[in-house]
């Protein structure tokens, strides 16, 4: 049914209701009597209300038709346009409800195994869910929403901020943000969480203790746009600024930083953004470094500031501030604002476009990605309401509120919790800024004329706009702020007041619908709801009592609620469900009593304001109840009134501050681990003593060669397939014990090589102009071998001169890349450092072949530890692997084994035999998000390899930890990858480095590559992107060279 959606959505209403009836079987003539009656309704609300509809004009000629037969064809036709609608649904029902249970029960079974793993520890007592002091989200019942309950509780806290110097870094990437004239409702991008982020990083701006506040957001230099979208910096004036003279400095405050990612000249949609996160996330990172390194020297004493936490704000900005949060080692909060799944369940459920059409229209399912991601890398996530929590959280793989109820009793009892991780759900409602508004205590009856010395105020334009629609102004006025959609539910309020006559005679009603010029250019949606609306006014003759102006201002919307108030007149909110309800809280400010839906955020927010009453949104006669009761006891007005003001500070702006910082503070801190002088150099001063791997200087020398590891003086010659496996054990065992610290001796010899290095050239890497990091996943070593050599051959002159370092970056241990060198003929020094296992694991050469080819980064391992699963998360990997067998052959064979001689403390390896037989990387991630445990998972060397590292690591994620660490520049790195790779692929692509992809290398992982993901290549992969080019298909040296001018390397 193109064409028709306003069709649709009538006939789902119809279909929604049923019968209406308690005995189904009774008659037509029953319901046509007293009850409702679907087919009437239809005819009706739907049929005979519009005139440019092929329903109306199927219905007319119908009608018009003499020839019964042919009437009865065309009636039929539409009956069966109504059956295929009904039989879309009932399909769709079926489907939901099958999913619904399919998660339920994959829940149930990774609840069961994490609990019954947990549980080895446990006395009998212990083993029930004994968490009753505890609510489904961590916070005890008597703890919910800590609220300050006076001035001189706030001045007392405040108080004990003093001294603090707090840095929060807030991330907002889609619409367009500014600090004044908002352009709130221009599209779809610019609406309540553009106002929301801005609002609370000036009010934290503003908070004692935090000393600065940058809210990051896309620079849009477009003409399309106003200029000051393309400004890079805007300082947010704060509101209350004469108590902070005392409090500010050079660069505190509050700030929209604005980073320049994507298309340059164009505003694009936020749906348009993902391919271009990365180079966000690098951008970000830059201003982050320097910002913290300006306040060390400012408030730090000289040492970095590093950001207390950093808070992405829906899932473009969760997914850049889990990037972030890993590079910088620095706690994370996320509030979604409106969540994938939940919509995905909604868009499903009309039935209007496929799986593949939503993901197409809305990158849905990378959207999801980036918010599981936010769960497995928040320390805290921010919801506005409960019904968030229960109602759209619960359907993600990584949230559990029963499983997080058992993992916070077991922290609150010190019992481990085996590797397995929540974040903790805080609710926190919205702030809003009350200084401004005045509650009106004056009504109409009592309006003064003014004098000489107090001239009478002029009423606001808007007053008369709303006043010339009533015949007596003076009633008591019920007030609805919403937009013309059916899920506001405006249709079933109009019919509660018209059909109630006592309501009528004492109140008036205004309906504040949007902006309008004609109906003709609405959506067909908001267009069949406000004829509705203007249909029921006619129906019941409501003219003189019903207010429905078509324009009004963003600034205006505080004197309509003044002009309720002054009328002593009553606030509702209708809708079938609300996410939070701010209009109340905006209500309730100004002295109006409310009424609200009883579904979703107002429960929360009548929980602390009391002030109305809650209702069926359903149910039309509890809605005209609920209004007429209170605009007839003008006692229980007056109380609901007075218990709004009282307790509207509650959702003020300093309010959510407080909880928000004490919530931060209950954080563990992180931060990088090591410090570094103006000069670079290198200090074995460790911020973490008791940590034994912190503890090691990271200079710590450990040689590969055949004297200290005992191997063979031949290892460049692969004489035997026997000597080859015997060569490498005794290389992967030397490493693996020396990663488990069983070479602690070494310490003393490393301190006294360390003094024979010269700090200031170490690494190598920190003196090169441009760094090429070689990634390409080969399917063999020797294709691997041949690509390194075809490069090195095209910079060969720079390489020599030093220009130009390089760095491997690659699945294999260090062990296998040493013996890879080695039978290659190449030499650790060709290479400035070893990204290895997948990311898990960073070494450096050495020079002097005395103290070894190779030492490792351990700061690397404190930064990219957090939420490491360890042994928990091992026994989970083995149990998952012992279940994946290949029940095609007679003896079911194992497909997957651990590999203990590649696995190291932060990398679990496993050996695949057969790639497809092996479910796909995201059944896997799925599964390990379910028992709470939070890794990377990457199959490596087209499926027959699978590493399982920590959740911040990665390859991508290990260059920036070399900016970080080294201050390496990503814009002088060029990463070269094949055509495909390794499931952690699309991070290597994209981001401020320039990419050279060589065509021809790694076709074969493609097809399983694709179906190892839930969204295209596309949705992350830059197109037509300056950064990033090809090689021909039999590419040598010279295609190479040509590719890094293309670049605009190596001229000169």
């Amino acid at each position: 049914m193109a064409g028709n959606d306003w069709i649709n959505s009538y006939l789902e209403a119809i279909l929604d209701v049923g019968p209406g009836l308690d005995d189904a079987k009774s008659s037509l003539l029953l319901r046509e009597r007293g009850r409702f009656s679907p087919t009437r309704y239809f005819v009706e609300e739907v049929i005979t209300g519009f005139d440019e509809t092929d329903l109306h004009r199927s219905w007319v000629r119908a009608q018009a038709t003499r020839s019964p037969q042919e009437r009865n064809t065309r009636l039929e036709n539409m009956c069966w346009r109504i059956w295929n609608l009904a039989r879309q649904k009932k399909q769709i029902e079926g489907e939901l409800a099958q999913r619904k249970a399919k998660r339920r029960l994959e829940h149930e079974r990774g609840r069961k195994e994490a609990t019954a793993d947990m549980s080895e520890d446990l006395s009998e007592g212990e083993k029930g869910d004994i968490v009753s002091d505890v609510s489904a989200h961590g916070d005890s019942n008597r703890g919910r929403l800590p609220r300050i309950n006076s001035v001189d509780a706030m001045e007392t806290w405040a108080s004990q901020q003093k001294g603090k110097k707090l840095y929060i870094v807030l991330i907002s990437l889609h619409g367009l943000i500014r600090g004044e004239n908002m352009e709130l409702g221009r599209d779809s991008d610019t609406g309540g969480q553009v106002k929301y982020v801005v609002e609370l990083a000036r009010a934290l701006g503003s908070m004692p203790g935090v000393y600065r506040v940058d809210l990051l957001t896309r620079q849009v230099s477009s003409p399309d746009v106003d200029w000051s979208y393309g400004e890079p910096t805007e300082m947010l004036t704060p509101r209350n600024s004469e108590d902070l003279t005392d409090e500010m400095g050079e660069s505190s405050g509050s700030y929209i930083i604005r980073i320049p990612f994507g298309p340059r000249d164009q505003y694009i949609p936020k749906e348009l953004l993902w391919p271009h996160i990365a180079e966000f996330v690098d951008g970000a990172l830059n201003h982050i470094i320097q910002m913290s390194n300006v306040l060390g020297e400012q408030v730090g004493g000289g040492k970095p500031v590093w950001p207390v936490a950093i808070h992405g704000h829906y899932a473009d900005a969760g997914d850049s501030a889990a990037l972030l949060s890993g590079a910088l080692n620095v706690p994370m909060l996320f509030t979604g604002h409106s969540l994938g799944r939940d919509k995905l369940e909604q868009l499903l459920k009309q039935g209007r476009l496929s799986r593949d059409e939503i993901n197409l229209t809305y990158k849905i399912m990378r959207r999801i990605e980036a918010e599981e991601l936010s769960l497995d890398t928040s320390e805290i996530v921010i919801t506005s309401t409960r019904q968030e929590i229960d109602e759209q959280w619960r359907l993600y793989d990584g949230f559990d509120p029963i499983l997080e109820r058992k993992l916070r009793a077991r922290i609150k009892r010190n019992v481990s919790c085996y590797g397995r991780f929540m974040p903790r759900m805080v609710i926190i409602p919205p702030g809003m800024e009350f200084h401004h508004i005045v509650p009106q205590d004056g009504d109409m009856d009592g309006e003064t004329e003014g004098n000489e010395d107090h001239p009478a105020t002029p009423d606001p334009p808007i007053w008369s706009e709303i006043m010339r629609f009533f015949t007596n102004p003076r009633k008591p006025m019920i007030l609805a702020l919403a937009r013309p959609d059916p899920k506001k539910n405006i249709t079933t309020l109009v019919k509660a007041f018209g059909e109630c006559r006592p309501l009528r005679e004492l109140a008036n009603l205004t309906l504040i619908m949007g902006n309008r010029d004609g109906i003709d250019e609405m959506s067909s949606t908001n267009a069949s709801v406000l004829l509705s609306v203007l249909k029921l006014i006619d129906k019941y003759d409501l003219y003189g009592v019903v207010a429905y102006p078509k324009h009004h201002k963003q600034v205006e919307v505080p004197d309509i609620y003044r002009l309720a108030a002054k009328t002593k007149g009553v606030f509702i909110n209708p809708a079938f469900i609300e996410p939070f309800g701010l209009t109340l809280i905006e209500a309730a400010a100004h002295g109006l009593p409310i009424v609200a839906t009883k579904n979703g955020g107002p429960v929360d927010i009548h929980r602390v304001l009391d002030n109305g009453l809650l209702v069926d949104p359903h149910d039309q006669q509890s809605i005209a109840d609920a209004l007429l009761k209170l605009v007839a006891d003008k006692q229980l007005w007056a109380r609901c009134r007075q218990n709004g003001l009282k307790n509207i500070h509650l959702f003020s702006w300093p309010e959510h501050c407080k909880t928000y910082l004490s919530r931060i503070a209950g954080c563990k801190p992180r931060h990088p681990q090591w410090q570094r002088s103006n000069d670079g150099e290198e200090t074995s001063e460790s911020d973490s003593p008791s940590d034994s791997l912190r503890d090691i200087s990271l200079n710590l020398k450990f040689s590969l060669d055949g004297e200290k590891s005992g191997a063979s003086g031949n290892d460049s010659t692969l004489e035997s397939e026997g000597n080859a496996a015997d060569r490498r054990s005794k290389l992967e065992n030397a490493v693996l014990a020396w990663s488990k610290g069983v070479l602690k001796d070494n310490r003393k010899s490393a301190s006294a090589a360390e003094q024979n290095t010269s700090t200031g050239k170490f690494p190598a890497l920190r003196r090169r102009k441009h760094l090429f990091v070689i990634a390409v996943d080969c399917d063999s070593s020797e294709n691997l071998l041949e690509a390194t050599k075809v490069i090195f051959e095209a910079v060969e002159k720079e390489r020599t001169e030093g220009s130009i370092g390089f760095i491997l970056s690659t699945f294999m241990t260090i062990s296998e890349i040493h013996a890879f060198l080695v039978s290659g003929g190449l030499s650790p020094n060709d290479f400035d450092a070893f990204i290895c296992n997948s990311g898990s694991d960073l070494y450096y050469s050495i020079i002097n072949p005395e103290d070894g080819p190779f030492v490792i980064d351990f700061y690397y391992h404190s930064h990219i530890e957090y939420r490491w699963g360890g042994e928990g998360l091992r026994k989970t990997l083995l149990r998952w692997a012992s279940s994946i067998m290949d029940q095609k052959v007679e003896n079911e064979e194992q497909i997957v084994t651990a590999d203990e001689q590649l696995s190291t403390n932060y990398c679990y390896a496993f050996r695949a035999k057969k790639a497809a037989v092996v479910p796909p990387v995201k059944e896997l991630r799925k599964l390990l998000r379910i028992q709470a445990l939070r890794c990377n998972v990457i199959y490596c060397q087209n499926t027959t390899r699978i590493n399982v590292i920590p959740v911040l690591a990665s390859r991508s994620q290990a260059l920036r930890y070399l900016y970080v660490r080294w201050g390496v520049d990503l814009s002088r790195m060029i990463v070269f990858v094949g055509e495909c790779g390794d499931t952690d692929y699309e991070g290597l692509l994209g981001g401020l480095h320039k990419s050279v992809i060589l065509k021809g290398v790694c076709t074969s992982a493609s097809s399983n590559f694709h179906a190892n993901r839930s969204y295209p290549l596309l949705d992350v992969m830059p197109a037509d992107s300056p950064n990033i080019v090809h090689t021909p298909e039999d590419w040598s040296s010279s295609d190479i060279r040509n590719a890094l001018d293309k670049l605009g390397l190596l001229k000169g």
